[in-house]
């Protein structure tokens, strides 16, 4: 069973997103998507830094070569840590000014999924996409308010993805050139257990899910059962990644976007970045290759 949740840096993000383990400086990024921030923490130093992006920042995935692909507002870019400068790669949904970029992962072949959402949360305008070459943009359908994830299994042969006000996440097949088959349920929130966020998969094939809302992260078996749920001290729980020695540290971004004072007041530490321990490690991760 997974350990009790620590919050190892209480910054009191807004909206606190997409961690991901980036292997070649050992260290956790993560975003606060309305403060339009970048975030790096060193758990062997404690070093915290951050940098200030252009537009709302939904994710920063690590590039091979170097830097990271961002996806904002408007699009995908390039970011360069040691100058703090976003270069533009590729416009996503000019024709929707009202949807942004949210979450998204690299696969095992170095290819870059994310999704889009509506900026409103009602609209059902967002869908998943890949970086191809070129660069090009591939739609690959999930069509729905609010995307999260995708997230890919250790073989590469599935892929996640949420909707989130739907409460349901759902698992594909995923091609070895990239298209997703077989759509299905893959398992369902119950209402009044908080929302599906960001989805990741540890090395056994299993699936995290943060929930907003709900107070906790929940493990999930490959055929959809529920195996555990870890409680936290806050209410909105966004997404899992998994670093430190032996990728056994499971690090959780929280928000505190929707909480009223009061609520503020009963959750001090909500926006923090958490971490517990995990008896299953992560995977490592994976640097976007392909459309750079």
């Amino acid at each position: 069973m997974a350990g009790a949740p620590a919050c190892v840096w209480p910054l009191g993000a807004t909206l606190g997103e997409g961690p991901v383990w980036v292997t070649r400086d050992r260290a956790l990024w993560f975003v606060d998507i309305k403060e339009r921030r970048v975030h790096r923490f060193d758990p062997a130093t404690g070093d915290r830094r951050g940098w200030d992006a252009p537009e709302q920042v939904g994710f920063a995935l690590p590039a091979a070569g170097g830097g990271f692909v961002a996806g904002l507002r408007g699009g995908l870019h390039r970011f360069d840590e040691a100058s703090g400068v976003f270069r533009p790669l590729i416009e996503v949904e000019p024709e929707r000014p009202g949807n942004r970029l949210n979450d998204a992962t690299v696969d095992p072949s170095g290819r870059l999924w994310f999704g889009t959402m509506d900026d409103g949360e009602t609209e059902e305008t967002g869908a998943i996409y890949r970086l191809a070459d070129g660069p090009s943009l591939v739609r690959a359908g999930g069509d729905c308010a609010i995307t999260n994830g995708p997230a890919v299994s250790p073989d590469g042969c599935t892929l996640y993805h949420n909707d989130t006000l739907g409460r349901a996440i759902y698992a594909c097949r995923l091609a070895m050139d990239g298209t997703i088959l077989d759509r299905r349920v893959f398992c369902t929130i119950a209402e009044g257990d908080g929302y599906p966020d960001g989805p990741s998969v540890d090395a056994a094939g299993c699936v995290w899910v943060g929930l907003y809302g709900g107070w906790s992260a929940r493990r999930y078996a490959p055929d959809g059962g529920l195996l555990e749920a870890v409680r936290f001290p806050v209410a909105n729980v966004t997404k899992i990644a998994f670093g430190g020695e032996g990728l056994r540290t499971a690090y959780a971004t929280t928000a505190r976007k929707g909480l009223d004072a009061a609520a503020l007041a009963e959750q001090p530490e909500a926006g923090g970045l958490f971490a517990f321990s995990v008896e299953t490690p992560g995977l490592p991760g994976h640097e976007v290759q392909v459309g750079l």
